[in-house]
């Protein structure tokens, strides 16, 4: 069966995830990581693209962002997956390949699901086992939204400064929200739809999402569809 084109909607928040090839680490030390948020801060940049959260695990990188125009998701992931690959080549004397394919993406409904996916996204760390708590990670945006330090690449969305009146507020919703994670059957929905490129959200939003882009944005019935009754026999 032919593969969907990836969704992607100008405007609309997308969940991203781009893991190693075999599960193949991606990052090695620092230096890796330094020059991989540069590119991407270039890329994004330069294909008018918005990241409001992100993490480097060491063989998966995982992206919420917004861009302006459709096509702009893949330009920045295309210029920033082969720049990077070649200076990672380049630097732990390896050729060939480095990613799994391309990357997984799904759009979300961010009224509702923004918060949980920054922090499927933030908590990312945890489920690989690095760190014992976001705020301990470097290589991800949890710092930002937690006071830590200012993120240059991090553009808040704008529903993400609804959660609180003053950037103390903020900070301390966040933190509350991550120690709370998210409950084993969201993330396992999350992960689910970013698998397989279905949308995230409620059933108006997915059908508005299908008017909008003239394709399925969610997965069919199972099951063989009904016979239409025939004439009834004489």
């Amino acid at each position: 069966m032919a593969r969907l084109a990836r969704l992607a909607v100008a405007g609309h928040v997308h969940l991203l995830i781009q893991r190693g090839n075999n599960g193949q680490a991606v990052f090695i030390d620092r230096t890796d990581r330094e020059s991989y948020l540069r590119l991407l801060r270039e890329a994004a940049a330069a294909n008018q693209v918005a990241i409001h959260a992100y993490a480097l695990t060491d063989n998966e990188v995982s992206l919420l962002a917004t861009p302006s125009e459709a096509i702009g998701l893949s330009r920045m992931m295309q210029s920033l997956g082969r720049l990077y690959v070649a200076l990672f080549n380049r630097r732990h004397g390896r050729t060939g390949t480095l990613w799994e394919g391309r990357f997984r993406a799904t759009v979300i409904e961010a009224e509702h699901l923004l918060q949980a996916c920054i922090c499927f996204i933030e908590l990312a760390p945890l489920r690989a086992g690095l760190v014992g708590s976001a705020r301990d990670f470097p290589w991800s945006s949890a710092r930002h939204h937690l006071g830590l330090g200012r993120d240059p690449l991090v553009t808040d969305h704008p529903l993400y400064w609804a959660i609180g009146n003053t950037p103390f507020e903020r900070e301390a919703a966040h933190e509350r929200l991550l120690e709370r994670a998210l409950t084993a059957e969201k993330t396992v929905e999350i992960a689910d739809a970013m698998a397989k490129g279905w949308a995230l959200g409620g059933d108006s939003f997915k059908a508005g999402l299908e008017e909008h882009t003239g394709r399925r944005v969610r997965p069919g019935r199972r099951g063989r569809p009904r016979k239409t009754p025939g004439p009834a026999s004489k």
